[in-house]
């Protein structure tokens, strides 16, 4: 019986190396399959990116910015890096199929395009993100023509209100103390193909509007009807804070500078004037009175969160003159503060405006 056993045992483990072997085998031959479909791949990558390049050449010389000599000499140097870098690529394809059928497996070799990359800063072979953290292979060069830009958008300065019926020397808030902040993402579109003089810019912004009243007032909400009452007490602060979600849209006038590149060309407004007309519209996403006060020696603050009969849907029109990167920025709210009120009050704001790309 033992020694049927012994038999058994060393039938099994043979079979199952057999089996082992065949499956290393197919495995093999598959890895082996896969990686001369990858030398077709890198092939065809590599035409395709012949062909947009020599697209990008050709209309470069349509448009009458470059001869057709310079045009030829810069299809010959592409063609000859592509053909470089098919005969790299592949190489390194081929000793991987060498180790495969040597070994049974392929030692871990991070290529340059899986190695993790943190860039600051541009150049003409990277993205146009000026902070890049990812792969290598996912840092592409730019784009030949990219006609929409993004912007982060910052503003503040003074806010007060134009009030009906009255002047505005004699706004009951304070000039220099009820002030407006702004901050967003605004993207400008091109609009015409071989002009830049024209961009449309739009985006989202958070608007917050602070009024603060004169003479010791404070806001109080009476069913519909919002009004300046006298505090009680002697008023250390007092001030309504007005957020806004908004959508603007400008038109925006100016020169730029064409910046010609071997694979891409863009348009700079840097160091240039820029006018910019436009509206915008969005919604109140709260309103919120704060009270600094003292009783008895104690000092207190209120925060009242509620209503105050803000207008829901705000909606006005804005503009900017900048040059460069800042602007002096006035936005207006067609929208009255508050809703259903005897005498009508709108919102009107002057301060100075960042667009950094």
């Amino acid at each position: 019986m033992q020694t049927i056993t012994k038999y058994l045992i060393v039938f099994i483990l043979s079979f199952s190396m057999q089996l082992m072997n065949a499956q290393e085998s197919a495995t093999k031959s598959e890895s082996i399959d896969m990686l001369i479909k990858l030398k077709k791949a890198i092939e065809q990558e590599e035409r395709e990116a012949l062909k947009t390049k020599v697209e990008a050449i050709n209309q470069r010389l349509d448009k009458g910015e470059i001869s057709l000599n310079e045009a030829n000499q810069l299809k010959k140097e592409a063609a000859q890096k592509h053909a470089l870098n098919i005969e790299n690529r592949i190489a390194i394809i081929d000793n991987k199929i060498e180790l495969l059928k040597r070994n049974g497996y392929i030692f871990e070799d991070k290529t340059r395009d899986e190695r993790g990359l943190i860039r600051i800063g541009r150049g003409d072979e990277t993205s146009e993100s000026f902070i890049f953290i990812g792969k290598q292979r996912d840092d592409k060069p730019y784009r030949y023509d990219k006609r929409t830009t993004s912007d982060f958008v910052l503003a503040f300065g003074l806010n007060n209100a134009i009030i009906e019926g009255e002047n505005f020397d004699d706004t009951p808030y304070k000039i220099g103390g009820s002030r407006f902040f702004e901050i967003g993402w605004a993207w400008k579109t091109r609009v015409f193909q071989n002009s830049n003089f024209l961009r449309i810019k739009y985006g989202y912004s958070f608007q917050i509007n602070g009024l603060k009243p004169k003479d010791n007032m404070y806001f109080t909400q009476n069913g519909d009807e919002t009004m300046l009452e006298e505090f009680p007490s002697e008023l250390k602060k007092s001030k309504l804070s007005i957020t806004n979600l908004v959508f603007p849209v400008h038109f925006e006038f100016g020169p730029s500078k064409r910046i010609d590149r071997e694979n891409y060309f863009r348009y700079s407004t840097r160091n240039q004037f820029k006018i910019g007309i436009g509206g915008y519209a969005g919604f109140n996403i709260g309103t919120r009175q704060k009270l600094k006060y003292s009783v008895d020696g104690e000092k207190i603050k209120d925060k009242m969160k509620k209503s105050f009969n803000a207008t829901g849907l705000v909606y006005g029109l804005s503009g900017y003159i900048a040059f460069d990167d800042t602007a002096l920025y006035v936005k207006y709210d067609l929208s009255p503060i508050f809703n259903d009120q005897v005498v009508k009050q709108n919102n009107i704001s002057v301060g100075v405006r960042f667009d950094m790309d």
